[in-house]
């Protein structure tokens, strides 16, 4: 299956404009975005509990990030846009093999794929996750980076009730890298993290192991950055 190019300079410019927009209406307080890989594939597990989860999460990694967006947020103007900043539409009813290959395209082209791995949004806490992605995680061999995004939904805006308040203080917590495949070392992988080939087991036992070891690793950092964050 050929997939569709994705472009990164997108993705730059959409990193560039949720700077714009992030910085400009909220007060984001950022730790640990230097621990996302300069360079190679890497996915970001966001936790998600509010609408601009995702765009903070752009306008905070030092990466251009392509996100994995319900097919529902692409209507009117705002699809061509979504589109034209490198973000890829998902149906979530069924398997999405558009989704799907674009999205190991991403991370085949050495970029930076963004995934809420509860699936849609919730308490953010990273309670139950879906396998989207242990799957792309063990076919690519590209490492894993907790986000933390907190604070996204402890008050109303008092203009636009459904944002938290405008000059609020929003906090993004980056982790540790890790591989979603335990006993994979550096050495066993190529360009930035990548193992050589990308040729991760993929069968059932395989996916459902590496989903019990990613929630273990995301529900740890999101402890870890509530006790930096005092949230």
């Amino acid at each position: 299956m050929t997939a569709v190019p994705v472009s990164e300079r997108g993705a730059e410019i959409g990193r560039r404009i949720g700077v714009g927009l992030m910085y400009g209406l909220w007060r984001p307080r950022v730790l640990g975005s230097w621990r996302v890989p300069s360079a190679g594939p890497v996915i970001l597990a966001v936790n998600h509990s509010h609408n601009i989860d995702g765009p903070m999460v752009m306008g905070t990694a030092p990466r251009g990030t392509h996100f994995l967006i319900k097919k529902e947020a692409f209507v009117g103007p705002l699809g061509p846009f979504l589109e034209g900043i490198g973000q890829l539409k998902v149906d979530r009813a069924v398997a999405d093999r558009t989704a799907i290959t674009d999205a190991l395209a991403v991370l085949d082209g050495g970029g930076v794929l963004g995934i809420f791995p509860e699936g849609t949004r919730g308490d953010g806490d990273f309670a139950s996750l879906r396998a989207g992605l242990a799957y792309f995680a063990v076919r690519s061999g590209a490492p894993i980076v907790p986000v933390a995004v907190l604070g996204s939904t402890e008050r109303r805006g008092r203009l636009i009730k459904a944002l938290p308040p405008l000059r609020s203080r929003v906090d993004v917590v980056f982790g540790d890298p890790f591989e979603a495949v335990e006993g994979v070392r550096s050495s066993d992988t190529g360009g930035g993290g990548r193992r050589a080939g990308g040729s991760g087991r993929r069968t059932r036992k395989a996916l459902d192991e590496a989903t019990v070891r990613i929630q273990d690793r995301l529900t740890g950092h999101l402890e870890t950055a509530r006790r930096l964050t005092g949230r």
